[in-house]
């Protein structure tokens, strides 16, 4: 028998509490979206979200449909009412590592990651576009472990040395003030072989939405009529969400966000780092990569097919 992932961490801080988790009740058909942050998680929301209502005819936007089970602030009670009153294939949004949670072997587990510089740009609009109430929501509702969620400083050098040097939980390279990106979709990664995981890099995502779609309903075992086929994509292009942002993320948001649904749904580009990282920005970077497996930090990077283990 194939090694099977395990519990082996908890992950608790101003955003994330993994033992949530621990009060979830799965079904057989569930989907799991997997990602740290700022890899592709709303692309992948509305890409599962189209291919189960292929008619266009979703009850809700993803941040309804598909909540983040993880998310500390919200109350537990609702998330998880939320999901059990859906008669609907599930899928649930998730930031925790796979070490960090409880493993299905009927679910389909979708982890999606994206070259770390493309997700710390986003991470900059992200971070920097953050309420007051936000800051007081994250940091002022009670159990948090760990210390506060800082504001934004702006210093986009400091950012990126701490974001590359400093960890929040001490077993995983970088990622302060949040979580580790370079380590989280390690931890599927290690686990690749197992037919419940899939892997998606947000490079081939753009490159070729079409083919990763197909790719990704073969997967979840969904089959769409071809006729519906074209529209189907076409409401997962960037283009098409950034239109009414709000159908995707909902109202709400704008009470964490300034400027709301289209602050959130930012730019969907890659490589504006370029213009943004000298030498020494490069140097961090290339030391936090080198801590990391070869082949895994070559496809965190570029995408590409995964490699048998």
């Amino acid at each position: 028998m194939p090694a099977l992932p395990t519990q082996t961490r908890i992950y608790q801080n101003h955003h994330l509490d993994s033992t949530r988790w621990n009060w979830f009740a799965p079904r057989e058909d569930d989907i799991v979206i997997a990602t740290s942050y700022k890899a592709g998680t709303t692309l992948m929301q509305t890409i599962v979200g189209n291919l189960l209502f292929p008619a266009g005819d979703l009850p809700g936007p993803a941040s309804f449909i598909s909540p983040w089970l993880d998310f500390r602030p919200i109350p537990l009670e609702m998330v998880l009412g939320q999901l059990e009153a859906q008669e609907h294939r599930r899928y649930i949004k998730t930031h925790t590592p796979l070490d960090g949670l409880p493993y299905y072997s009927q679910a389909k587990y979708l982890c999606v990651s994206r070259d770390p510089r493309d997700v710390f740009m986003s991470l900059l609009n992200h971070w920097g576009s953050h309420t007051d109430e936000f800051y007081l929501m994250a940091n002022g509702i009670p159990g948090r472990v760990g210390d506060e969620f800082p504001r934004f400083g702006g210093d986009v050098k400091q950012i990126w040395r701490d974001w590359m040097t400093r960890s929040w939980f001490e077993w995983e390279v970088g990622g302060y003030p949040y979580w580790s990106h370079l380590s989280y979709a390690l931890t599927f990664w290690k686990f690749r072989h197992l037919p419940n995981i899939k892997l998606v890099h947000f490079n081939d995502l753009i490159a070729d939405l079409d083919g990763q779609m197909r790719d990704i309903a073969e997967y979840l075992e969904i089959e769409i009529p071809e006729a519906l086929w074209p529209d189907v994509v076409k409401r997962c292009t960037f283009a098409e969400v950034k239109k009414d942002p709000s159908k995707v993320v909902g109202e709400n948001i704008a009470f964490a966000f300034e400027g709301g649904a289209d602050t959130f749904i930012h730019k969907g580009t890659n490589g504006r780092w370029v213009d943004v990282f000298d030498e020494d920005d490069l140097m961090l970077y290339e030391n936090a990569m080198n801590q990391l497996p070869a082949d895994y930090a070559q496809w965190l990077q570029d995408g590409g097919a995964v490699p048998p283990t």
